[in-house]
């Protein structure tokens, strides 16, 4: 026997979700303290989320002020393009952690 997880034909995959598409939907994302790293983030953002409003973010130094975090605000459309933005950011050079 073998499973599947491709869902039933006529149903709604983002029903399978926690996530209510659409919808605003923050993520942060960690990295050291260099110029160009909050504009970086926002540039990978636009990719997956064109209407993305860099006046939106957070920025938050850390203690030592050695690292940045950012806090991107994108309109999620679906599972798929999260997961594609996460695997974006998360391979980025820049990037130490994505939340």
């Amino acid at each position: 026997m073998s499973a599947s997880n491709t869902p039933p034909a006529g149903t709604d995959p983002r029903k399978d979700s926690l996530i209510e598409y659409p919808s605003v939907f923050p993520i942060k994302v960690m990295g050291a303290m260099v110029d160009g790293f909050a504009e970086a983030m926002c540039q990978v953002a636009l990719i997956f989320d064109p209407d993305f409003d860099a006046r939106t973010i957070e920025l938050r130094p850390s203690k030592g002020g050695n690292y940045l975090g950012v806090t991107l605000n994108i309109n999620a459309t679906s599972r798929e393009q999260l997961d594609d933005l996460y695997r974006a950011l998360t391979s980025h050079p820049m990037v130490k952690i994505v939340l």
